[in-house]
C-alpha cells in the first residue's frame, strides 16, 4: 500500500451571502492508493476540476435532511471533474481509463463508481472540454434548448449569462438552427466575444442598461420565443414582458439569486397566463441518457470549427478558491477550469 500526499480544498464553515476566498482553505492530507477489498469504489487522480455556480448552493447550511451533494465544513468540496483511474473495484473501469463525473477537490479521490458518469472515448479534443462543452454544461445547453425549450428553426432566442460555460453554447447551438440570437453579459469584453467569436447576432451589457424591459424591446421588437434562463431576478422579470405567445423558458440557473439572503421577487407573472408561456426548470442529470446522441451532434461541429469554446484556465489547487469565488463577480471569461494535474 502506497501512502501519498493529497492536497485538498476544504470548506471552513457554512457560507452566508457572497462567498469569500477565506471561506475555503487549502490543506495537505494523505491518502492510501488502494481500494478496500470487495468495494465498488474507484481511486481517481484528478486532472481538471469544473468551477460551477451551483456549487455555491452546496455551501449553505441546510435545515432538515441534507442533500447528498451538500458540503460539510472541514471536508473537501465536490464537483464535476476529469480524472484518470488509478485503481478500480468496478469492472467497468480499469487503470489508466480517463473518466468524467462527480469527484472531490483534491489530488486523489476515492469515489463510489456511480459518481463516475462516463468513460472518455474521444481524446482528439482537449480533455478540459469534458468539464464544459463535452460535460455537464454541454448537456445542459443541448437538453435545455432542444428537449425543454423545443427550439424551432428561425426562432428568436435570448440568452442571459451568455458568455459563460452554458450560455456560449446555447447561442451557438441556436445559430446552427438559423435562429436570431441575442445575449447579455456583464462587460464590454464579454459582449464582444458574443458577437465576434460565438456568432451571436447581437449582445448587450446588462450593467449599462437602466431599463432591461426597454433594452429587450430594442433587440426583440417582435418578442422572444425562447429565453434560456441562467440568472433570474430582474432579467427574468423583464423577459416575461417580452415573450411571444407560446414562448418557452428552460430554466437551469439563477446566479443573481444564489448569494442573496432574501431572493428578489418577480412581478410580471401574469404574462405567463396571457402569453401561455411555459417555464420549466431542469437539471443536466435528467438528460444524461442522451449523452451518446449529444456527442454525435456536437463532436463533428467541434472538429470542423463550427462551434468554438472559450475556457478560463487556473493552474493548481491553491488557486481553486479564487477561481471558484470569482464566478460570482464575473471575473472569469468563458468556462472556468481548475488544473490539478496534467495527464
Amino acid at each position: 500500500m502506497t501512502e501519498v500526499k493529497n492536497k485538498q480544498v476544504i470548506l471552513r464553515d457554512y457560507v452566508t451571502g457572497f462567498p469569500k476566498e477565506t471561506d475555503l482553505k487549502i490543506v495537505e492530507g494523505t491518502i492510501i492508493l488502494n481500494i478496500p477489498e470487495g468495494s465498488n469504489h474507484v481511486l481517481l487522480k484528478n486532472l481538471y476540476l469544473s468551477c460551477d455556480p451551483f456549487m455555491r448552493n452546496l455551501m449553505n447550511k441546510k435545515d432538515g435532511p441534507k442533500d447528498t451533494l451538500s458540503y460539510t465544513p472541514g471536508y473537501a468540496l465536490g464537483g464535476f471533474g476529469v480524472s484518470k483511474v488509478v485503481e478500480s473495484g468496478d469492472p467497468k473501469y480499469k487503470k489508466g481509463d480517463l473518466v468524467w463525473g462527480f469527484t472531490q477537490w483534491e489530488e486523489y479521490s476515492l469515489v463510489p463508481s456511480p459518481k463516475i458518469l462516463f468513460k472518455i472515448e474521444h481524446t482528439d479534443v482537449p480533455l478540459t472540454y469534458y468539464t464544459g462543452i463535452l460535460g455537464m454544461p454541454g448537456v445542459t445547453a443541448y437538453a435545455g434548448l432542444y428537449e425543454v425549450g423545443s427550439l424551432k428553426k428561425g426562432e428568436n432566442v435570448f440568452v442571459s449569462a451568455a458568455s459563460g460555460a452554458v450560455g456560449q453554447l446555447v447561442g451557438q447551438f441556436a445559430k446552427l438552427a438559423d435562429c436570431y440570437v441575442v445575449g447579455s453579459a456583464g462587460t464590454k469584453e464579454k459582449v464582444d466575444l458574443l458577437k465576434n467569436k460565438f456568432g451571436f447576432d447581437d449582445g448587450f451589457n446588462y450593467k449599462e442598461e437602466p431599463d432591461l424591459n426597454a433594452a429587450l424591446k430594442r433587440y426583440f421588437p417582435e418578442g422572444i420565443d425562447v429565453y434560456f434562463e441562467n440568472v433570474g431576478g430582474k432579467t427574468l422579470d423583464a423577459v416575461l414582458l417580452n415573450m411571444r405567445v407560446h414562448g418557452r423558458i428552460p430554466a437551469c440557473g439563477m446566479i443573481s439569486q444564489y448569494n442573496l439572503t432574501e431572493h428578489e421577487g418577480v412581478t410580471n407573472l401574469t404574462s405567463i397566463i396571457y402569453k401561455r408561456i411555459r417555464i420549466e426548470g431542469f437539471n443536466s442529470s435528467d438528460y444524461y441518457h442522451l449523452y451518446p446522441k449529444f456527442l454525435e451532434f456536437v463532436l463533428p461541429h467541434i472538429r470542423e470549427g463550427k462551434i468554438v469554446y472559450v475556457e478560463d484556465i487556473a493552474e493548481g489547487l491553491e488557486n481553486g478558491p479564487s477561481a471558484l469565488v470569482g464566478l460570482f463577480s464575473g471575473q472569469n471569461v468563458g468556462k472556468q477550469v481548475l488544473v490539478v494535474a496534467h495527464e
